[in-house]
């Protein structure tokens, strides 16, 4: 045999060797996974089914009349009719829902805008251009939250009590700002550490200083991560109830303290307050479809390395 057919054949046989084993789809292990895959999709499924339940339920509640929807066991073939939203806007000579719908999305818009434009530039000092023992900072922030918020909610009272800001609300933009100023430091410190520091770097040989490096450089590449925040602090402004309630009365009331008058000494008016409940969603579940690819980037940035 030739020295090159020796050499042929070693180079078949390491060849031979190093290439994967494809394993075929018809094989036991691939028929096994493919079960696994199919029961893990079922139970996915089942799991999001019924966590969808309540708001699908609560969506059909809203379209049945009281009387049908304080049937017990509740009845499925109830006839479908509208009383509940019209009761809700009034039609039936009740208050007007929109001042409230209206100064929880003031309220809300305005007091994300403010948290973005404090975030960004902390999270930039935190995570790119990091401040000395930047990490006791960030312990800082965390530890504002550890306070429950019914403690401070006596001072908070009464300083807006001698301010006179009691009703207004220009005072839950300021709590709203403040409330989720840490929560968005946190999450923009940790989508803006993955931004690349030589872009920026060249942004600043060419001449940009710090608010065109943040506008034009750092925002549209952390734009899922600011997206997934903005959304979160909307969501906890839309929803938040404890201050809304005690610090406002006619002129700022919001959407959720508006819900709570849907239960009246009267009784429990529990079509309206499903038709109430839909209608006071659809802001937040229209922000979500709106954000939905960005919101998911923003989650899930680096959380593959």
């Amino acid at each position: 045999m030739s020295t090159h057919s020796v050499a042929d054949t070693a180079n078949t046989a390491s060849t031979t060797a190093a290439r994967p084993r494809v394993e075929h789809k018809y094989a036991p292990g691939a028929k096994r996974a493919r079960r696994i895959n199919t029961g893990l999709g079922v139970l996915a499924w089942v799991i999001g089914i019924v966590f969808c339940l309540p708001a699908l339920w609560m969506l059909l509640t809203s379209f049945h009349s009281e009387a049908d929807a304080a049937t017990n066991p509740p009845s499925l073939a109830a006839s479908l009719t509208l009383d509940g939203y019209r009761a809700f806007f009034g039609s039936d000579g009740g208050a007007s829902p929109w001042p409230p719908l209206l100064n929880s999305l003031m309220a809300s818009l305005f007091s994300t805008v403010l948290v973005l434009l404090l975030a960004l530039p902390a999270a930039y000092a935190l995570s790119i251009r990091r401040v000395r023992k930047w990490t006791d900072v960030m312990f800082f922030f965390l530890s504002t939250k550890m306070l429950p918020v019914v403690a401070g909610l006596l001072p908070i009272y009464l300083f807006a009590k001698n301010v006179g800001m009691l009703d207004n609300i220009w005072l839950l933009v300021i709590l709203y700002t403040s409330m989720n100023l840490p929560i968005a430091v946190w999450m923009m410190q940790s989508f803006l550490a993955d931004v690349p520091v030589s872009i920026i770097e060249a942004a600043q040989v060419d001449g940009a200083r710090l608010p065109t490096v943040l506008a034009r450089v750092v925002a549209p590449i952390a734009a899922p991560g600011i997206a997934a925040t903005s959304l979160i602090c909307f969501i906890f402004s839309w929803n938040e109830l404890l201050f809304a309630r005690v610090l406002t009365g006619v002129r700022a009331e919001t959407a959720p303290v508006y819900l709570m008058s849907v239960v009246t000494s009267q009784g429990l008016f529990l079509a309206q307050l499903c038709a109430a409940s839909v209608i006071v969603s659809l802001p937040v579940l229209a922000a979500g479809f709106a954000a939905q690819d960005k919101l998911v980037q923003g989650l899930s940035l680096g959380a593959v390395k």
